[in-house]
């Protein structure tokens, strides 16, 4: 009965010397990205609005401490 516990101890022992020995090849390197849409247009309208939108609550503030 001792024997088979020693037995199963060492194949598992050599079970991973066995599997790290398997050369693999590495994955073929990943295609290059498809190319970006641009935001320019995007950022320079949301510049412009969020400009309209301060300018709005800067004045709609110094009118009412005026009052």
């Amino acid at each position: 009965m001792q024997n088979k516990y020693i037995l199963a101890s060492i194949s598992v022992f050599l079970l991973g010397f066995v599997s790290m020995a398997q050369g693999s090849t590495p994955p073929p390197p990943m295609p290059p990205p498809p190319p970006g849409l641009s935001v320019d247009g995007g950022i320079a309208a949301l510049f412009a609005i969020a400009m309209a939108y301060g300018i709005y609550k800067a004045f709609k503030l110094s009118s009412k401490q005026a009052s």
